[in-house]
């Protein structure tokens, strides 16, 4: 598998599951890590350096100690492995052979565990490409549980995206029959303080307090966009299942009707299948005319899960994963469900649409499938490979690019994918009835 990454200033969230770790190999596997955005109710820990959103909580057992020759081995197939497999050849003007003195000395001169997965990553950040990272045991552990789909934790029931610069937690999406569900929250509420206390630092650490010990209760101040800040009282129960994808029919001025679809992540390896249960929904009352796939906050994931999304809509060769030894070939195996491989499509993107986000939305405009909406993408399409080794931990690097088939010299990492309508809207400000983007997506149908 293949996925993308950048460094996010998102949370992780407290995962309440012992997991175990992988077993020692190197493995050609890759994870889209991009954003995400988000996170379930937020984490009360940041890891060691900058982590990405989009996860499952991470587990709090001790770190096993490792000794000297451990580390040591972790270190050189580490370094092997970047040296060998990275993407750019130059290591992005970084000496990598002095990288290699200076940590190895780190180790030799004596490092503790926790110490030496802070160099570590600090050895793999210093790459500087912002997609690279290293993982300890216990983030390795919670990004498995987000593979897996194992939500399981005590909490309210929401995924969120914290926006320091506004000082508040958005909410991208609430699972059904959860605490925040029954109480009224919704997807695009902003969450503006917990237990009286304000969102107002880099971390957002008021966010940890949505956790807590089962039938205990929380308060919070939720602003819905247009309305004043009201407060609330919930009682946090355990929350399982795997990520919802939010879907209704909306209706164009001419009376057509229109799927949407909200696609969050590809961290989730059941999303594929539960975009096809919301389309074969959709349809099932009356046909659909047109189909929106609200990609604006989907910081990426897996490639199979991109893959099983994509085949609803087109089919075929799409692209080349592009590294230092040869180009792979991505093939798509289509399927139909409720015309969804015809039906006119329009795509919603944004900044916060990211690595596998982005690839997704870039194939659909490549292969002239969907007409892009919103605002044109920053810009991170590398995709990762993992190496796992015998402590359970874990590095992605910045290993190929992706090609579209049709426009092999697009530079989607730098140029972004560009919209065809530009229509910016803060997925906080507005409603599913006033969001310009999707206005202007039904105005768009209506026009054909």
């Amino acid at each position: 598998m293949k996925a993308i990454s950048f460094r996010s200033r998102f949370l992780l969230v407290l995962l309440a599951l012992a997991l175990s770790a992988l077993a020692c190999q190197t493995v050609t596997q890759a994870f889209d890590r991009a954003t995400s955005t988000s996170s379930l109710d937020p984490a009360p820990t940041q890891p060691a350096g900058p982590a990405p959103g989009d996860t499952e909580p991470t587990p709090t057992s001790t770190l096993v100690p490792l000794s000297k020759n451990q580390q040591l081995d972790i270190f050189e197939k580490l370094w092997k492995a970047v040296d060998e497999e990275y993407l750019y050849a130059d290591f992005n003007g970084l000496d990598w052979d002095q990288v290699h003195t200076e940590y190895r000395q780190k180790i030799e001169d004596g490092l503790s565990t926790p110490e030496f997965y802070v160099a570590m990553d600090d050895m793999i950040y210093a790459l500087n490409d912002e997609h690279s990272i290293f993982l300890t045991p216990q983030q390795v552990a919670a990004e498995d549980a987000e593979y897996a789909g194992n939500t399981d934790y005590v909490g309210i029931g929401v995924y969120i995206s914290y926006l320091p610069e506004k000082q508040r937690a958005v909410i991208l999406l609430v699972f059904p029959d959860g605490p925040a569900a029954e109480s009224g929250m919704q997807a695009r509420d902003s969450i503006l303080s917990v237990n009286g206390i304000p969102l107002n630092d880099e971390e957002g650490s008021a966010l940890d307090l949505l956790l807590g010990i089962e039938g205990s209760q929380v308060n919070v101040t939720v602003q819905s966009p247009g309305e004043d800040p009201r407060e609330m009282t919930i009682t946090r129960r355990q929350i399982t299942g795997s990520i919802p994808i939010p879907h209704d029919v909306l209706l164009t001025l001419a009376g057509q009707r229109i799927g949407y679809l909200v696609i969050p992540t590809f961290s989730d390896s059941g999303i594929g299948s539960k975009v096809g249960e919301a389309l074969a929904e959709l349809s099932a009352d009356a046909p659909l005319d047109g189909i929106i796939l609200d990609n604006r906050l989907n910081g990426g994931g897996f490639d199979d899960v991109m893959a099983a999304s994509l085949s609803y809509f087109t089919s075929g060769r799409v692209g080349y994963f592009s590294n230092r030894q040869e180009d792979e070939l991505l093939r798509v195996s289509g399927k139909n469900v409720g015309g969804s491989a015809d039906l006119p499509l329009v795509v919603l993107v944004g900044p916060d649409t990211v690595s596998f986000g982005e690839i997704f939305s870039g194939i659909l405009k490549d292969q002239g499938r969907a007409t892009l909406v919103g605002e044109t993408t920053d810009g991170n399409v590398e995709v990762l490979w993992g190496f796992s080794f015998d402590d359970g931990s874990r590095a992605w690097i910045a290993h190929d690019t992706f090609k579209p088939i049709n426009n092999p010299d697009a530079d989607w990492e730098h140029e972004g994918i560009v919209v065809d309508i530009s229509a910016p809207a803060a997925w906080e400000d507005y409603s599913t009835a006033t969001d310009p983007a999707i206005l202007a997506s039904l105005d768009f149908f209506d026009q054909q």
